[in-house]
C-alpha cells in the first residue's frame, strides 16, 4: 500500500512539475502591430484570469500614432504539444493620430502562444483584423500581431 501510495505522489508531483515548466500567470514583454501602411512597436502584457481566460493589453507606437488594444483571449492546449496554445477572442483599439482624428475599432483574434520550456519566454503570432467602428479609417484584413515576452509565475 506504502509502494501505491508513493507511486500516486511522484506521478501527481511530476504532472505539477510539467504544468509549472509550461504555465505561467503573467508575461511582459515587447509586441508588433502590423498593418498594412502602418507598423506599431511597443509595450504587450498579458494576464491569465484562470487556465483558459486571458487579458491583453497593448500600446504601440508608429510615426505620429499610438495605439491602444484590450484583448480578451480564450486559450487552450494543443493535445501532445507542451507550452504550445491555441486562442481566440476580441477586443477594442483606439489609434491616436497627430492632427487628424481617432480611429475605433473592433480587433477579433486569432493565433498561437508558445513557452519555451524551462526558459520564462513566451513567444505569440496572432491574425488580427480591425473592423473599423469610426467615421474615418479603412478596415484592415491583413492585420497581425508578434509579441516575444518574459514569462512572470
Amino acid at each position: 500500500m506504502k509502494k501505491l501510495l508513493f507511486a500516486i505522489a511522484i506521478v501527481l508531483l511530476g504532472n505539477v512539475a510539467v504544468k509549472a515548466q509550461t504555465n505561467y500567470r503573467a508575461a511582459l514583454g515587447l509586441g508588433i502591430d502590423l498593418y498594412d501602411e502602418a507598423t506599431f512597436f511597443g509595450a504587450t502584457g498579458k494576464y491569465f484570469f484562470s487556465d483558459n481566460h486571458v487579458g491583453q493589453a497593448d500600446l504601440g507606437f508608429e510615426d505620429n500614432a499610438t495605439i491602444v488594444t484590450f484583448l480578451y483571449s480564450y486559450h487552450k492546449q494543443f493535445v501532445g504539444a507542451r507550452g504550445l496554445r491555441w486562442y481566440a477572442g476580441i477586443g477594442p483599439s483606439i489609434i491616436f493620430i497627430k492632427d487628424f482624428d481617432n480611429i475605433f475599432a473592433l480587433r477579433p483574434h486569432l493565433g498561437i502562444d508558445f513557452k519555451v520550456d524551462g526558459v520564462p519566454l513566451v513567444l505569440n503570432f496572432d491574425w488580427r483584423p480591425s473592423i473599423v467602428l469610426s467615421d474615418v479609417g479603412d478596415n484592415q484584413v491583413a492585420a497581425f500581431g508578434f509579441g516575444l515576452q518574459f514569462a512572470i509565475d
